[in-house]
């Protein structure tokens, strides 16, 4: 653990850039007022943020209308971190690019910028307080930030014989890294994945995947002592944060792109037509809820104890995660609204951030039924996938390079 001095980027670095982004942003929220949304200006600040002077007090629009924001910023967004796109942390929002800021979650304005700070496309992993970033230069550096201000408070490095470490999850002990291994001629046929120990900076312990496994597509969770992922070649796999040890490893039907769920010692993966629950610690199936003919379900994610999913009939599920039963399913949304792949939940209503759908956007769903209260698109008609993310009364959501604060009461 320690600081690193500056220096040029070596001949290998250089080498190795090319294919290396993947897209990094947070989310965060912001507040929605019933005052006008406010303009944007050209160099990307927001001119006039709406509500009241404490930014606290707000009205939401009747049932069936979609809110207008309270203030919306221009991002550097680039669109490619999935999940790990948007985060909130206590008041402020993050959105990635570069320069990479932090913004009031109720007020809109830049609290802090660090350009420079982390490699294109990096996923932004939060544990115990912090925000893990690859460091932009390329070094092998994994660095954590403060996220309310912006400012470093952590370096470590895995090691030279290792190529472009990138964290993929984090906890208050470890720091979980993927790496290749580099060979003679700079390729990296195999890859390790790691846990550095966020106290002394140092590796805690260091695992070997199997050949031919892939370095990207990687979606990852910590619960219970157990470390768990999955790839785009269709793996699941689970090991104990430790010792490195792989516990268990599973092959699905269908790659898992965004998210697989946790609930309590389960784990829940979307698998083409069926939800699938195993056994964290042994990877014994639990539960499997089948989908109607040629319909595969999506992303999955829990929220207060209720597994949500839409899938590709425009279906919207919610589920009990512990048993697999159905307690709602909404059959409804044709023409009304897109496949939601990322949700948030404030009170009784479920939010659900779409892909590329002209009738995507932000949906939000009565809880108790499933039945669709409204959506929100600012119709400004970019092929990019929506995001969202609660932080208390209020919603962040993001779509394309710009971010929005919509009312979540």
């Amino acid at each position: 653990m320690g600081r690193r001095d500056g220096h040029a980027m070596s001949r290998r670095q250089a080498l190795r850039l090319a294919g290396t982004g993947l897209g990094l942003a947070v989310l965060g929220a912001g507040a929605w007022g019933c005052t006008p949304e406010e303009e944007t200006s050209a160099s990307g600040g927001s001119t006039t943020p709406g509500g009241s002077k404490g930014g606290d007090t707000f009205t939401t629009p009747p049932l069936g209308t979609a809110p207008k924001p309270l203030w919306q910023q221009n991002t550097t967004n680039e669109n490619l971190a999935g999940i790990h796109a948007l985060a909130v942390f206590g008041d402020t929002v993050v959105v990635s690019g570069d320069p990479l800021v932090g913004r009031d979650v109720v007020s809109g304005k830049e609290k802090w910028s660090r350009p420079g700070v982390t490699i294109p496309g990096a996923k932004l992993i939060t544990g115990g307080g912090t925000l893990y970033l690859a460091s932009a230069e390329y070094d092998g550096d994994v660095v954590g930030l403060d996220p309310a201000t912006g400012k470093e408070t952590w370096r470590s490095r895995l090691g030279k014989e290792y190529e472009q470490p990138r964290p993929i999850a984090a906890d208050d002990r470890h720091v979980y890294v993927l790496a290749g291994i580099l060979e003679e001629d700079l390729s990296s046929p195999t890859n390790v994945i790691a846990a550095i120990d966020t106290t002394s900076g140092k590796i805690a312990w260091r695992e070997q995947r199997d050949k031919g496994t892939e370095e990207f597509g990687i979606t990852a969770a910590v619960v219970g002592g157990r470390l768990a992922y999955t790839d785009f070649r269709k793996n699941v796999t689970v090991r104990d944060t430790t010792t490195g040890r792989q516990l268990w490893t599973k092959k699905i039907g269908r790659s898992n792109y965004y998210r697989f769920a946790v609930h309590e010692d389960l784990l829940i993966v979307p698998d083409g037509q069926r939800l699938r629950a195993f056994a964290l610690a042994t990877g014994t199936e639990r539960w499997s809820l089948a989908n109607e003919k040629f319909t595969w379900f999506n992303d999955p994610q829990v929220l207060d104890g209720v597994l949500y999913a839409s899938d590709s009939a425009y279906g919207m599920w919610a589920v009990n995660p512990g048993t697999g039963k159905q307690i709602w399913h909404n059959k409804d949304l044709v023409g009304k609204a897109a496949e939601a792949w990322q949700f948030a939940k404030v009170g009784g209503t479920v939010y659900g951030a779409t892909e590329h759908d002209k009738n995507g956007g932000v949906h939000a769903f009565d809880a108790a039924t499933g039945k669709l209260r409204w959506t929100y698109n600012d119709n400004t008609g970019d092929n990019q996938k929506w995001y969202v993310v609660p932080a208390g009364k209020r919603l962040a959501a993001m779509h394309a390079k710009r971010l929005y604060a919509l009312p979540a009461v």
